[in-house]
């Protein structure tokens, strides 16, 4: 039987093994780089996708305008509004503040305001609404840090003085502080 489909014209038993298999392995070994660089690359670009997200209180302009002042007291806009995102602590909780933020952020940057609405009411000493104010982006100010270490006093202590400061005593160099005089 083997010599049969041996002999055929034009056919070896051969030669169309290592064809079968040179071409489809390799074939499929390309497609399968084609797809793993094409999944690396859909995720990646899933990594630079914009987040959107809100944060505080949800906003509805009809019952914020509902809101009065020498109408309302705290009781009407607790009902209206709800309980405050916060409320100053200095003026005996006199002034509520409400506020929603929506932010965007691109990948790993920092969330960037899109807007803002503070809504912050004030009331009087008998409890009744004095003014509603309604502010936006202006309000928003951005904080510069200083610096990008923490000053701290003492001595500057490499990492082997660290390691091995507690073998050999007297060994590195150590300032004197108040709490810690030197010997």
């Amino acid at each position: 039987m083997r010599s049969a489909v041996a002999a055929q014209p034009g056919f070896s038993l051969g030669a169309a093994r290592t064809d079968f298999v040179g071409k489809g392995f390799y074939g499929m070994a390309a497609s399968i780089k084609r797809g793993a660089i094409a999944a690396l690359g859909l995720i990646g670009l899933a990594g630079c996708a914009q987040v959107s997200d809100h944060k505080g209180y949800v906003v509805d302009t009809t019952l914020i305008n509902t809101v009065q002042a020498g109408v309302d007291n705290k009781d009407s806009v607790a009902k209206t509004l709800g309980r405050p995102t916060f409320d100053s602590q200095w003026d005996g909780a006199n002034t509520w503040y409400y506020l929603a933020r929506n932010t965007r952020q691109l990948a790993f940057s920092t969330p960037s305001p899109v807007s803002q609405t503070l809504l912050t009411v004030r009331f009087g000493p008998t409890g009744e609404v004095t003014s509603v104010q309604r502010t936006g982006l202006e309000t928003v100010r951005e904080v510069k840090l200083y610096g990008k270490k923490t000053p701290v006093l003492g001595s500057h202590r490499t990492f082997f003085s660290e390691l091995f400061g507690n073998i050999a005593p007297g060994t590195t160099d150590r300032a004197s502080t108040a709490d810690n005089p030197g010997r």
